[in-house]
């Protein structure tokens, strides 16, 4: 712990000091617990309690602050609303912003199972119970026990952050919890075939402004044949979309489970876990425990994928390294000087990354209008269009990223005695031989192609006005470790690279033994 509560928080109607209970260590970032709110222990069926607990957060302190409620027996629902100060600050200072989530009665241990929602700095508000919650919530019973408020301080201006939370008790019967009802793990596909996939958007469910139905129906009209569900530090939304999958009149749509998982030291999508996992976000790269969770992603059937490794938001830059990474997503939303840094980023790994190898791919990120689902997408080889096959795909780097539904690649080498590659995949021929490669493209009007190898960018045409054509080079494994395309606007700027339209994973030349 880094520092003190400014001043000790109080409940209302009572002087008595909650005080603190010192420093809670969870395996990963310290945290300090705040002293408890108490309710009677029973109270008549349909009556309501609540207390309001005030306190200021220093500069310096912890990730996560934990406020215990003891909860009683025959609550029916449980209820929080927050508020906090927002002074203004002097240019280039960080101001106050607070987030909150909530942990039941099994506890706040990193990666168990008390967690019970997360909503961030997106909500002021939520509710819990048997029969439902709030987006973003679990719904379960409120079972009698210590709770834990979780407060996140984001970032803290110099004066401290106070905050004031109201925590209100409903009593009475409990509901019946509903069996979740979670997507199927394949569609109507169409063989093996290319699919064309957005893997990180957000709805309500965290702190987007889309329904999941408003999502689907995004989608489909982006040409999207899979999406994959990824709120912020919650699992609540793989529930949410029954019915959304098809059949529909804009074909079926498989639906991928998943989280963005935020840490305070980057953010990795988990695409296409189990439904129901969720995954703790609760430590820094200092703490040494992002390989353990990484390994749980993919323990529940998942894919680990470092999101927007670039960013320059708050705690979004990726510093945990890539070993861990099954992809990492090189294009995120409108291409952004940032997006150039983490394809050249990536790029640069691809030249000693010898049979092992991370491959590339671009999401949506998209929260709300006009954020645009499917602004890139990821177009994946997959033997058809099921959980399994569009995630080995990805996996093997069997994709490319293209703007939209309109931008379709074909690519690859080919050398020897006929011998061909695809996307993803390594002609496997000698240093010598001579290499075709050739890039088909169309929907790409008034931009170009380009080669790009170990070297860096080694050939380049332009495309013709309409926008299809296609484009050769001529090469040999010695000179060119790999080949992939990019596809690229005009530049805006002179002397800097236009915006991507589309780029490809590469083709690796030779036998890789060298």
């Amino acid at each position: 712990m880094t520092g003190r509560p400014a001043s000790e928080p109080t409940t209302s109607g009572s002087d008595r000091p909650l005080g603190r209970r010192g420093l809670f260590v969870t395996g990963a970032a310290a945290a300090f617990t705040l002293g408890g709110v108490s309710f009677a222990n029973a109270a008549p069926p349909g009556g309501e309690e609540s207390r309001t607990v005030r306190g200021t957060l220093p500069p310096g302190s912890p990730d996560y602050v934990y406020l215990p409620v003891e909860v009683p027996r025959g609550v029916r629902e449980l209820a929080v609303s927050y508020t906090y100060e927002k002074p203004p600050v002097p240019p280039g200072t960080q101001g106050n912003a607070l987030d909150i989530g909530i942990f039941d009665e099994r506890g706040t241990a990193l990666g168990g199972r008390g967690f019970r929602g997360w909503s961030g700095g997106a909500r002021s508000e939520f509710f819990i119970r048997a029969d439902a919650a709030t987006p973003g919530y679990l719904a379960g019973p409120v079972r009698a026990g210590t709770w834990n408020i979780a407060l996140g301080p984001y970032t803290t201006a110099p004066g401290g952050l106070p905050y004031t939370v109201t925590v209100t008790l409903r009593y009475g019967a409990s509901g019946r919890t509903p069996a979740p009802v979670y997507p199927p793990e394949r569609a109507r596909g169409r063989g093996r075939a290319w699919y064309r996939g957005d893997c990180h958007l957000h709805s309500v469910y965290s702190d987007g402004k889309r329904t999941p139905a408003e999502i689907a129906a995004a989608a489909r009209a982006a040409g999207l044949d899979f999406i994959n569900t990824s709120e912020h530090n919650t699992h609540a939304a793989h529930s949410a979309w029954e019915g959304l999958w098809g059949p529909h009149p804009g074909g079926e749509l498989l639906i991928l489970t998943g989280e963005e998982v935020t840490t305070r030291n980057g953010h990795v999508v988990a695409v296409g876990t189990d439904p129901g996992t969720f995954v703790d976000w609760r430590y820094r790269a200092r703490d040494n425990r992002f390989g353990h969770f990484a390994r749980e992603i993919r323990r529940a059937g998942g894919l680990v994928v470092p999101a927007h490794p670039h960013a320059t938001c708050i705690g979004c830059n990726w510093k945990f390294g890539f070993g861990d990474a099954d992809a990492v997503e090189v294009w995120n939303g409108p291409y952004t000087p940032d997006d150039e840094i983490a394809l050249a980023s990536w790029d640069s790994t691809l030249a000693t990354a010898g049979r092992g190898w991370t491959p590339a791919m671009g999401s949506s990120d998209a929260h709300r209008e006009p954020q645009l689902v499917g602004t890139p997408q990821t177009v994946v080889l997959a033997e058809d269009l099921t959980r399994d096959a569009v995630l080995d795909g990805i996996r093997a780097g069997r994709s490319y990223v293209a703007e939209s539904s309109a931008v379709s690649l074909v690519f690859g080498a080919t050398g020897g005695r006929g011998r061909h590659a695809g996307i993803g995949e390594r002609l496997d021929v000698g240093d010598e031989t001579p290499v075709a490669v050739r890039l088909e493209v169309t929907g790409a009007p008034g931009c170009t192609a380009h080669f790009v190898t170990d070297q860096g960018t080694l050939h380049t045409a332009p495309l013709p006005e309409s926008g299809a054509g296609a484009v050769e080079w001529r090469t040999t494994p010695r000179y060119a470790t790999y080949v992939r395309a990019e596809v690229r606007h005009a530049p805006q700027v002179p002397s800097l690279p236009g915006a991507l339209a589309a780029l490809t994973n590469p083709v690796f030349l030779g036998t890789g033994r060298r």
